[in-house]
């Protein structure tokens, strides 16, 4: 038989791949103390939960569900952005975004939802016909949507489904995640580089403007957040790939300035 938190506890042994063996080796606790958790047989303390939690990788929310279900409450929270312990956090992000202007930089939410954006982002969403805080995530798999727009669809779409897989997993799985990485294996469109060296970075390639804008971009994640919203966004900063590009960014948000 399984207790609660047993059944969460070998459903995340499970995503992560790990046997009793390998979680009790990862985790410096016997295996057979791993069998009695998972059987009801013992029952962990707070520190032990906190513990396993860690050594799965558990997300921030997972985490507060191994917690409730081995009797303890829950001690990772989703803080109003309002509040004044977010105000450091907040100061930071505002900076990144103002200080990568005028190129593009924007805050994204776990299923890629804008959630900040610098000047020159907005301007280039203007630009490309969508609202300053758009669903990028739905915008790309409309086939009559963003990627129409992007000349090199086939390599940008192979390393968006990549990134994708990559960030379900983290999470032990995401429903939507999952159904935008099984539209996007879908797309015959998409393929895998070809034959031969691979460039330093694989660059978006906008036609926008009767030009292309091609750029490649950076993302930064808080290491250290513990609150549940802040754990799952991601500041994405993009820079111009060449001159040109360059040149049309900064005329995008200062004109003739």
């Amino acid at each position: 038989m399984t207790s609660p938190f047993g059944t969460v506890l070998k459903e995340w042994r499970a995503v992560r791949r790990m046997s009793q063996l390998d979680l009790g080796s990862e985790a410096d606790v016997s295996p057979r103390h791993i069998s009695f958790l998972e059987s009801g047989r013992s029952k962990p303390s707070r520190t032990m939960v906190l513990h396993l939690a860690e050594t799965l990788a558990m997300p921030r929310g997972e985490r507060n569900r191994l917690l409730t279900v081995a009797g303890f409450a829950p001690v990772y929270a989703a803080h109003d952005v309002s509040k004044p312990e977010m105000e450091p956090v907040n100061r930071a992000i505002a900076r990144t975004l103002d200080r990568h202007d005028p190129y593009p930089g924007i805050v994204l939410d776990r299923h890629w939802y804008v959630v900040d954006a610098n000047r020159g982002a907005v301007a280039l969403f203007e630009l490309m016909g969508v609202g300053p805080r758009p669903d990028m995530l739905g915008l790309f798999l409309d086939p009559a949507g963003l990627r129409t727009l992007v000349s090199n669809w086939g390599q940008v779409g192979y390393f968006m489904l990549s990134r994708l897989r990559t960030e379900s997993a983290a999470v032990g799985g995401d429903e939507v995640l999952d159904a935008a990485i099984a539209a996007l294996a879908a797309d015959e469109s998409i393929a895998p580089p070809g034959a031969g060296p691979l460039p330093p970075t694989i660059t978006t390639d906008l036609v926008v403007d009767d030009m292309t804008l091609s750029m490649f971009s950076t993302i930064a994640q808080f290491g250290s957040a513990e609150d549940l919203a802040l754990a799952d966004q991601r500041i994405e900063l993009f820079f111009p790939a060449d001159g040109p590009s360059a040149e049309f960014l900064q005329s995008l948000v200062h004109g003739g300035d």
